[in-house]
């Protein structure tokens, strides 16, 4: 007896079906939260159906339709969080995911994806955000991001250029950390003289952001100058916090590592920065618990 096999989808949910995991890099990439770059592809998905059903005669190419909107549709939901983010509590840092719970399409190159990134790409317009994450993490050409943009390739060459200077992606000023400089960070932490073996770690210039998100206690404005920083952590790492295995462990997010940092039974995500020489320029700590539902299993 044979069995009908026949794929009932349409085509149009075929195609976003297999770019949700594209969709979903670019959206999270643009917008640094896990549960609106979800939305944005379940947006887009419904959007597909709506002109599948209306227009299909209009769709050449459903993958180059389903990016364009999800673009699109990313770039209006960046304006509005920008708006809201202007109220936020404090700094505010994007929201972290385990690795291996990434798309396979979202982490085929990890460029613009670490927390540092995303953290430095706010400070970019929503369009020069979306043609930098199209062309650098995506290799689209000039020419297909001009379509979607509605720009010229020749401005889209110009977006792209002054978004990546901005962002100082082209010069080796920093790089993401290495096992080896989380160790040290570790060792310092837990070392008898705490000051002056973290002093020794960070550049003059480094910088410590903290979101608590008005949620847990956090620092509430960045905390300019190695000096400065270490007298906070001094500070607020409790007897309680150094003893045991609350900065032991390495977390896989965003492409690369993290410590967790582990408080009241809530596993905290701090990302480093490193500059010149290897020391750390910038700190970056997510301990705001409504941003880490996407950790992976402890």
């Amino acid at each position: 007896m044979s069995v009908d096999i026949t794929d009932t989808r349409s085509p149009a949910t075929v195609a976003w079906e297999e770019s949700r995991g594209r969709l979903f890099g670019i959206a999270y990439r643009m917008l640094g939260d896990v549960g609106h770059a979800e939305d944005v592809v379940s947006e887009v998905g419904m959007a597909a159906i709506v002109e599948e059903r209306d227009s299909p005669e209009r769709v050449r190419s459903w993958p180059a339709w389903l990016t364009t909107v999800g673009v699109r549709k990313s770039i209006d939901r960046a304006r509005h969080l920008a708006s809201i983010r202007e109220d936020y509590p404090g700094p505010w840092l994007p929201e972290p995911i385990a690795t291996d719970q990434l798309p396979e399409e979202a982490v085929a190159n990890l460029e613009l994806l670490s927390i540092t990134l995303l953290h430095l790409a706010e400070q970019l317009a929503p369009e020069s955000r979306a043609a930098l994450v199209l062309s650098r993490a995506f290799a689209m050409p000039a020419e297909e991001v001009g379509r979607i943009l509605g720009k010229s390739p020749a401005a889209v060459r110009q977006l792209i250029s002054r978004a990546a200077r901005r962002l100082d992606l082209d010069r080796e000023v920093s790089r993401p950390a290495d096992p080896a400089a989380l160790r040290r960070l570790v060792d310092a932490i837990h070392s008898a003289d705490l000051e002056a073996t973290l002093r020794a770690l960070l550049a003059d210039d480094a910088v410590y952001w903290s979101d608590g998100g008005g949620k847990v206690p956090s620092a509430f404005n960045p905390i300019f100058g190695a000096e400065k920083i270490v007298r906070f952590l001094a500070g607020v790492l409790t007897p309680e916090l150094l003893d045991g295995d609350h900065f032991s462990r390495f977390l896989e997010v965003n492409g690369g590592l993290g410590l967790a940092v582990v408080h009241e039974d809530q596993v905290r995500v701090l990302e480093i920065e490193l500059g010149t020489g290897g020391l750390i320029r910038g700190m970056r700590q997510v301990n705001n618990p409504d941003k880490l539902d996407h950790l992976g299993e402890g």
